[in-house]
């Protein structure tokens, strides 16, 4: 086992007001702390989804663990072939290579704090999330960037069936 210290001198504060925001409802992201504002200790984002909206389709990372933290509402997490329900206060966190998604709870809002960590440059990816929302790059160009992002799509017949 190795120990990864990160590497950086001053505290990260990021205001709410200050993030920034991409996407609208039914799913919101707030861009919190990127990888290389924490020395690569961690990059975060707050997720914000309205009535049963997708956060993330399945996928996994090669080297980094993923933390949900439920703020508030209820959201199905997928963890392998397991599919866990959280609530306010729950958390869930993903190991290295494991398939996960999450999605708000159908009929449902959900607000979580998500944490990689060690940290990769996520912002720009959802940046790019937002480009295919608004029909300026296509679902097909996310295939194209999974590895700068450690983010591999796959298909999960535990999470199509529980979202059906």
């Amino acid at each position: 086992m190795s120990l990864f210290v990160p590497k950086f001198d001053e505290s990260v504060v990021v205001r709410e007001a200050e993030a920034e925001v991409v996407g609208r409802a039914p799913t919101t992201v707030r861009l919190l702390a990127d990888s290389s504002s924490t020395g690569g200790a961690l990059s975060t984002q707050r997720v914000t989804l309205t009535a049963g909206a997708d956060g993330a389709k399945p996928h996994w990372h090669d080297n980094s663990a993923e933390m949900f933290f439920l703020l508030d509402g209820a959201a199905d997490v997928l963890s392998g072939d397991e599919v866990v329900t959280a609530g306010p206060g729950d958390l869930i966190v993903v190991p290295p290579g494991k398939p996960h998604a999450f999605a708000a709870v159908p009929g449902a809002d959900a607000d979580l704090l998500i944490v990689l960590t060690p940290g990769v440059e996520r912002f720009e990816y959802f940046r790019h999330l937002q480009r295919i929302a608004l029909g300026e790059a296509t679902r097909e160009s996310l295939l194209e960037v999974q590895e700068r992002y450690d983010n591999h799509f796959l298909s999960s017949t535990a999470w199509d069936t529980r979202r059906r």
